[in-house]
C-alpha cells in the first residue's frame, strides 16, 4: 500500500490545481465553492438548511474527531 501522506498529498495537490485552474479560466460554475452552491441549491431555503446542517454537523465531528485522537 502506498504512503498515506503521499496519497493525501496528491489528492489535495490535485484539487488545487484543478481549482486554480477553474480560477484561472473565468467560466463560471467550476471552482468547488460554485459547485457546492450548485449541488446544495443554496439559492433556495430548503437547500440553506440543509447545507448548514451538513456543514456544522460535519465541522462539529471532524474538530470533535481531530482533538479526541485515540491510537
Amino acid at each position: 500500500m502506498p504512503n498515506a501522506d503521499l496519497v493525501w498529498g496528491l489528492v489535495l495537490g490535485v484539487g488545487a490545481v484543478v481549482e486554480a485552474y477553474a480560477l484561472c479560466n473565468r467560466k463560471l460554475g467550476d471552482t468547488l465553492s460554485e459547485r457546492t452552491r450548485a449541488w446544495f441549491r443554496v439559492r433556495t431555503k430548503p437547500g440553506r438548511a440543509v447545507f448548514t446542517v451538513a456543514w456544522c454537523g460535519f465541522s462539529a465531528w471532524f474538530l470533535f474527531h481531530i482533538l479526541t485522537e485515540t491510537m
